[in-house]
Order: structure tokens, then sequence, then C-alpha cells
């Protein structure tokens, strides 16, 4: 039996593939807890610099598995509670990972995947690929993060237009809103992706986690307490063997090579 996610590593890359095709990579507990579990140990891998997701087949993610809800043994509402836990531990993951995550969106991204596209820090769509909410023409609400990262990344009445009417995102649609970084032929969704995994790796890994942490905590602080957060982490970056290069490579007016 095929694992629920399939790795690939080349270098200091990792493609992190769901790997539940005919059920369009949708989660259920195995896939969403191999996922979460690959995620924590990633993250704590200093050998990866990048890490890039998709999906096994047709589609990135369709999100949860409303079957394996249904068929939950203790009801629907409980399975969406273990679920949720499981996924939302990944997201979480996700987000405070110290270098760059990118959902090299392959096909359909609805639900859960939808939500797991937003919490991404870079969305490549292959050209014929679409985005949906989903959740609430189900009768779900959004999950994931998504309600959080949705309106930061469109603007709150948008985030209501697509929370309301759940239409499909088309990929040039999602370019022009910002829920896309770039769009590309479908055969070369994963190439773009990796193409991009490899100028972000070849930069410093510390520098981009601790700007990624500021940015993603800026939403949650006073100003007063984020720029003195600024200044510690500003004081931390130059100490690290990172700044040092950087500061070096300055002086001597070359160009910095960092993860040496």
């Amino acid at each position: 039996m095929a694992e629920p996610v399939s790795i690939k590593r080349d270098e200091g890359i990792v493609y992190l593939l769901l790997n539940r095709p005919g059920a369009y990579n949708a989660f259920d507990m195995d896939l969403v807890d191999c996922f979460a579990t690959n995620l924590i140990s990633l993250a704590a891998d200093t050998s990866v610099r990048a890490v890039i997701i998709s999906g096994e087949g047709k589609a990135f993610c369709a999100g949860g598995d409303l079957k394996w809800a249904l068929s939950y043994r203790d009801g629907a509402p409980a399975g969406f509670h273990v679920l949720a836990a499981r996924f939302h531990q990944a997201i979480l993951e996700i987000r405070r990972m110290p270098k760059p995550v990118i959902a090299a969106i392959n096909g359909i991204a609805a639900g859960g995947g939808f939500s797991l596209a937003l919490a991404c820090d870079f969305r490549v769509m292959a050209k014929s690929a679409s985005l949906r909410q989903a959740y609430t023409s189900s009768g779900l609400c959004i999950d994931g993060g998504g309600s959080f990262t949705l309106p930061r990344l469109v603007g709150l009445a948008r985030a209501f237009e697509i929370m309301a009417f759940d239409k499909p995102i088309s990929s040039d649609q999602a370019l022009a809103w910002g829920l896309a970084t770039r769009v590309v032929a479908d055969a070369d969704v994963l190439i773009e992706s990796a193409g991009m995994a490899r100028e972000l790796a070849a930069g410093s890994i510390n520098s981009f986690g601790w700007s990624k942490r500021l940015l993603t905590d800026s939403f949650n602080s006073s100003f007063e307490s984020h720029i003195e957060r600024e200044r510690r982490a500003l004081s931390s970056c130059a100490d690290h063997e990172d700044g040092i290069e950087g500061l070096r490579a300055f002086a001597e007016k070359r160009k910095p090579v960092f993860g040496k």
C-alpha cells in the first residue's frame, strides 16, 4: 500500500506530495497524520532549506474527506473535531517553519486544500488549476486558518464575497486578487516551484525565518511591541553566521554565500 505522503529530496529542497490521487488528495486521518508528522520533521531538519507541497495526480487537495467524516465511529462532528486538530497542527507548522514553503498548485485546491494553499508562503498555480473555498456550499465554515489568511490576502470585502458565493477562482483571477504568486503552464508548475525554491534556498534561511515570523505576527501586536520585536530579531540576525557573512560580504564588496 502506498504511503499517504510521497517525499522527494533534491539537495536542500524537499517535495511533500499528498498521495491519495483517487480521492483528489482529500484528507482522511491517515493522510493528515502523515502530513503533519513529516512537516514537523522537516521543520527541525537543518539540511532542509525549502519545502514544496503539491499533490499526486490531477488535484492539489480537495480538502477534508467528507465521506471519512460521515463514517467516523462517533459521528461527523467528532470526526471533524479530531481531523481539524491534526490539520491545524500542520498549518501552524507551515506558518512557524523558519524556511520557505511553496504550494505547487497542480489542480483543484478546495476546502482544506484552499486553506492549505493560503497558509504557504508562496503559491505557484498551474494555468488550468483553480481555487474554491467550498466549505459553505456544504453547510460548513472555513477552517485551516483560511478565515484568518484570506482577508489578509484579498481584503475583508473580497473575502466575504468568496465566502458567501463560493465560486471557483481561476488561476488568472487568483493572480489578479493576490491569491497566486505566479501562474505557469500546467507542465511547468513543479519546475517553476523548484526554481523559486532554489533561489530562496541560496539566500539566508535565518533571515527569511525571522522576517516570516515578524510578518506573520504583525497582525497580532501593537506597533510599539512589534518594533521592539524587530529590534531583537535584527540583533539576533547580526549575530548569526548568515548575518556575519552578509555584513562581511558587503564590506568586501562581494556577493554573500549563505548556508555554507
